[in-house]
């Protein structure tokens, strides 16, 4: 199936792209591979989610932020090569979690990223990904993901 058919299926919503917030762009483009920059969790009033995770959110909201990253992700994803169906596969993924201290489920909570491309892509979903904590993120979001994607020529 189509990713463009499979978002529709899904009822996402990527009209909603992220505006860089300092000297950056979303997306560049070097041959057939797409650099993603690092997004946060958009909501759809456009403001970012904020909130360390462990302290002002659970597990489960983390990974619904991360799948709101990934939302946004395709989002800049798609403004960049016009169609998500000229997706090759998703090569690399780093997943960010803004979270105290003592908390060890990060890899669980990328899944929020990770699950959407593959329910978008199917096995072209599927890549390399490293889940680390941070100290802290911008603005306080929650996750950050930045990604790698192969596209067609």
């Amino acid at each position: 199936m189509k990713a463009e058919q499979r978002i529709k299926e899904l009822g996402i919503d990527l009209s909603l792209k992220p505006k860089p917030v300092a000297n950056y762009v979303p997306a560049v483009r070097v041959g057939n591979l797409v650099f993603i920059s690092g997004h946060g969790p958009l909501k759809k009033d456009k403001t970012l989610m904020s909130g360390v995770v462990g302290r002002d959110m659970d597990e489960k909201q983390a990974y619904q932020a991360a799948r709101l990253v990934g939302i946004a992700a395709l989002a800049s994803l798609k403004g960049e090569i016009g169609s998500l169906d000229k997706v090759k596969r998703v090569v690399k993924v780093l997943g960010m979690v803004n979270a105290v201290p003592d908390f060890k489920n990060h890899p669980e909570v990328i899944n929020g990223f990770s699950d959407l491309m593959t329910e978008v892509f199917g096995e072209q979903g599927k890549h390399a990904r490293s889940a680390v904590g941070m100290g802290s993120l911008p603005r306080t979001i929650p996750v950050e993901v930045e990604m790698i994607v192969e596209v067609e020529a």
